[in-house]
């Protein structure tokens, strides 16, 4: 009888060793540095990045627009020959006659818009020269050494105008929309570390649980020879041990697949593996659904998404209103012009030039059309006035989900961990029982179920705490363990 303590003992503390692997690289990372290479080398990040890009380029097009344009039009060289209708007074007929020419022209101009009027002020200077050939060859030089501008569509739409409210809203928006897609990157990459942390638990107690039934069923063999316990119950523990090894290969697939995932979204080496360090502690921090909120409606882009859709829509009902009413557009110019047969004479003694345009159109009868366009902007807007309503509410139901979940993740971790700490211990405590003979294989079951549940829970628990923040830190881009708004150089990615 005392061999087959010895014998049940040493079974035990094989037990402790279990299967390791030896000499395996492996690299060591926590939660913050994941993040930190995910934000910096993600495709996500890349993507994100490209995409403040081009909203930054457009706004850098929309204040190069409001600056004065200088233009060069040049027509170098234009030859013609051809055949043209003269009329001969000598027989009274039209004839057709041979002619060429030859001639080029340039226009150097300076171009200003102007955001109040939504008109357009220029200032350029011109030449042109003209070259006849055949019987009566001659040559010209026309020239405005000046001509000062103005054109402009009267009682029109304002395009320059909106563009001016519309577009500093469309590039805060963007730049908000990089830090929520970074803010992001850092939410999927805790989904995805913490979900390894549960696949290499779930390893690991697998392996585990392999020397473990199996020792279970040698005891077993020695409790069945004695008559202590009956043949079910010897099987029982034998379908124990086929059972965990079944679990170690699907507990292996899913550990090779969450590596893979994690390691391909940090573009990281697909041989990698990875030992983590998980968060201890929550950030004992309790947050104010209010407070949330408020930062929330300062910062999330979905608030400036809104608020341009909104400008987008007014500025489309505008430009419909006063497209279907009549129109009007004036352009005037003075400057100075001469034509010469050279080139100094053309530039001598210019000659005044004024030029006044006033175009007029005016619909009559159009069967609805008009006013059926502006009934449709109208509802558009009222539409997305009804969107950015609803999109507010959701924004709203979100927080107040999150931050009450948040709240209560908190006190949940300390639960977890200490019914860990329990499960550990009523499971030693009925291993001990097991041998002596006080409790049964299903007791024993019972305790290992316990035991994987509360290991898994206390990862779980992490995970769910740590998502909610990221979450709400998506939401708000605000930062509550520094104080402070999320930011980012973005000098840095206009120079990338």
């Amino acid at each position: 009888m005392k061999k087959k303590v010895i014998f049940i003992v040493c079974c035990f503390l094989l037990f402790q060793f279990g299967n390791t692997s030896v000499g395996e690289s492996v690299r060591k990372i926590t939660l913050p540095e994941a993040i930190k290479i995910a934000t910096d080398s993600s495709l996500t990040s890349f993507k994100a990045k490209n995409m403040y890009l081009s909203g930054y380029w457009a706004y850098r097009t929309f204040r190069a627009e409001r600056l004065p344009a200088i233009s060069l039009d040049m027509n170098p060289f234009s030859y013609n020959k051809n055949f043209i209708k003269r009329y001969d007074y000598t027989n009274n007929v039209d004839t057709y006659k041979s002619q060429q020419s030859l001639n080029s022209s340039a226009n150097l101009s300076v171009k200003q818009n102007l955001d109040a009027t939504g008109g357009t002020f220029y200032i350029d200077t011109e030449l042109g020269y003209l070259r006849y050939f055949g019987l009566n060859t001659y040559e010209q030089y026309s020239s405005v050494p000046i001509r000062i501008g103005y054109s402009q569509s009267l009682f029109g739409f304002n395009s320059f105008k909106w563009e001016k409210r519309i577009q500093p809203v469309r590039y805060e928006k963007v730049k908000k929309e990089l830090l929520y897609s970074l803010a992001e990157i850092s939410e999927q990459t805790s989904q995805y570390f913490f979900d390894l942390a549960l696949n290499q638990t779930a390893y690991d107690i697998a392996k585990q649980n392999i020397a473990n039934n199996d020792t279970l069923y040698q005891i077993g063999l020695e409790k069945y020879k004695i008559g202590t316990i009956s043949q079910s119950d010897l099987l029982t523990l034998k379908l124990g041990v086929i059972n965990s090894k079944s679990d170690v290969g699907n507990a292996e697939i899913n550990l090779k697949k969450s590596t893979f995932l994690l390691a391909s979204y940090l573009r990281l080496d697909r041989d990698v593996q990875f030992k983590l360090s998980l968060p201890k502690e929550p950030l004992n921090i309790k947050l104010s659904v209010d407070d949330v909120l408020m930062i929330a409606k300062e910062n999330n882009p979905a608030s400036l998404e809104q608020k341009e859709n909104i400008l987008t829509a007014k500025q489309n009902l505008e430009k419909t209103k006063k497209e279907s009413r009549f129109s009007s557009a004036l352009s005037a110019s003075v400057g100075f012009n001469q034509v010469a047969n050279d080139l100094t004479n053309a530039y001598r003694k210019p000659l005044q030039q004024d030029i006044v345009s006033v175009g007029l159109n005016i619909p009559l009868i159009d069967w609805g059309v008009r006013k059926g366009k502006v009934n449709i902007a109208r509802e558009n807007l009222n539409t997305v006035n009804i969107t950015a309503k609803q999109t507010e509410q959701s924004l709203e139901q979100d927080i107040l989900m999150t931050v009450s979940e948040f709240n209560l993740r908190q006190s949940q971790i300390q639960l977890a961990k200490e019914a860990r700490e329990i499960a550990e211990h009523a499971y030693n405590k009925t291993k001990q029982l097991f041998i002596i003979g006080k409790t049964d294989v299903n007791g024993v079951n019972l305790a290992i179920s316990r035991q994987i549940e509360a290991e898994l829970g206390y990862i779980t628990a992490l995970k769910n705490y740590w998502l909610s923040y990221y979450k709400i830190r998506k939401l708000t881009l605000y930062d509550f363990i520094d104080q402070k708004a999320l930011s980012i150089k973005f000098e840095q990615i206009n120079g990338f």
